[in-house]
């Protein structure tokens, strides 16, 4: 349903097609009549009924465009007039409803608007649909250039440079969704998570008997991926003797398996990223220079949440966090927004983590709020502060305390298992864990089950 719709033209049947779909109904008998009525109530939606020329609807359209009028057009279109249908969605028309009695056309067409409406909130006009990277900032503005700069080139390798919780997976996404497709492979590989071996034999595969354990072939990442896309993420954790074999795969395009001796092509986008000053890894030793140089043709830098060209990504992103929230499936929908104090505390803090830290920030919030706004005493920022003595653990204020990831851990839990009245299965499907790992908590945290009603007898240890 959208909040104001004008109707032009004298048909009550128009006006009844529109009023299931709009808070606020506004009407003009003809199109002269719609200036004054445009600037005092400023509709989402203009509908033409059918007793409107589509010469004046055509002038109508013209005479948006010089004012720059932005209001979705729709008209009705009687069927002894469909051959008019396409002139009017060539002159600029949103779209046409066949009849006055076609209902359901009307409410997809109400409902196109309003996905369109939503996505254009969220995300700049050029960022691939399948990929959600939210942000409207001058600084997103120009990575999201660059993303396209990049992956209309044939730039390989790519390197995303950001600190941690940027959104530097997406961006490779993106770049890898814009140059192929989905058609080609997206394999991914975190440096830091593998130990060198395990790294070598995922990334170039190994032959049978190569080492102990060895007892089949393995076809490795850069085999895998063929023609698409190898994601190399905090490459800077990369062991140094293993940078020199990723160095030749990058020059000679081809590779061995490890025990092997075949030379395999490599064809696909190499794409890495680093949350860590590579030139600077690499003057301390730590980083291949020559490494460096070859990756940083072109890099995709992402700033970080407290830059002065991202802050005004913040509420947006936790708007959209908000909205598209799974972590409570009940809660979907009842919780609105922010209220006033909980976003000036947003907005006055660091985000050390980033993207990641306010979508957790924002997840946790939502779990304990119980009203349809978040307050501030459920925005917990800081948890590095825990009283040892404080066996009453509960939540106050962000802005008046910092608290411990332990405490806020035992808090959720204990705040997961109330609402579910203590049905563990159903507490553990809140919290996003198995019920072994739940049982695990409670007894470590010795949570107790508390009076009936009473918040604040919850006991923990």
């Amino acid at each position: 349903m959208l909040e104001k719709i004008l109707v032009v033209g004298k048909q009550l049947q128009a006006q009844k097609l529109a009023r299931d779909f709009t808070q606020r109904l506004y009407a003009a008998d003809d199109a002269d009549d719609i200036w004054t009525l445009i600037e005092s109530s400023d509709p989402d939606l203009i509908l033409f009924d059918a007793d409107i020329p589509h010469d004046t609807i055509h002038l109508s359209l013209e005479a948006f465009r010089r004012r720059e009028i932005n209001v979705p057009v729709v008209a009705v279109c009687s069927k002894e007039h469909a051959e008019h249908v396409n002139k009017l969605l060539n002159a600029g028309v949103f779209d046409v409803v066949d009849d006055y009695d076609d209902v359901s056309r009307m409410g997809q067409i109400i409902d196109k608007l309003q996905n369109i409406e939503a996505v254009s909130e969220f995300f700049l006009e050029d960022c691939p649909p399948s990929i959600p990277i939210v942000g409207k900032s001058p600084s997103m503005q120009k990575t999201m250039q660059m993303i396209h700069m990049v992956a209309s080139s044939s730039c390989n390798p790519v390197l995303i440079v950001g600190k941690t919780g940027t959104g530097k997976e997406m961006a490779a996404e993106a770049v890898h969704t814009l140059r192929h497709g989905s058609d080609q492979k997206f394999v991914a590989i975190n440096c830091a998570a593998l130990t060198a071996n395990l790294l070598e034999s995922e990334l170039f595969g190994h032959v049978k008997g190569s080492f102990t354990s060895a007892d089949r072939e393995k076809t490795g990442l850069l085999e895998l991926a063929q023609d698409g896309t190898v994601f190399l993420d905090e490459i800077s954790e990369m062991p140094m003797d293993l940078q020199a074999k990723l160095l030749r795969v990058l020059q000679e395009k081809t590779f061995r398996k490890v025990g092997g001796t075949e030379e395999i092509v490599c064809n696909a986008t190499i794409i890495a990223t680093s949350n860590r000053n590579l030139l600077e890894e690499a003057k301390k030793g730590r980083f291949r220079q020559d490494l460096y140089y070859r990756l940083c043709i072109c890099p995709i830098q992402l700033s970080p949440l407290n830059s002065r060209d991202r802050r005004d990504d913040i509420l947006l992103l936790a708007k959209y966090f908000i909205q598209n929230s799974v972590i409570c499936p009940e809660k979907k929908g009842k919780v609105k927004g922010l209220t006033k104090l909980a976003t000036e505390t947003l907005l006055r803090h660091d985000w050390a983590g980033n993207v990641r830290e306010l979508r957790n920030v924002i997840e946790r919030a939502i779990l304990l709020e119980q009203s349809d706004r978040i307050g501030t005493t459920n925005i917990i920022l800081h948890t590095d502060c825990f009283d040892q003595d404080d066996a009453s653990c509960s939540f106050t204020p962000a802005a008046e305390k910092d608290f411990s990831l332990e405490r806020a851990e035992k808090e959720l839990i204990a705040k997961a298992l109330d609402e579910s009245g203590w049905q563990k299965t159903r507490a553990a499907a809140l919290l996003g864990i198995t019920r072994t790992t739940l049982y695990a908590k409670v007894k470590q945290y010795n949570i107790q089950q508390a009076e009936k009603n009473t918040e604040k007898n919850l006991q923990l240890a």
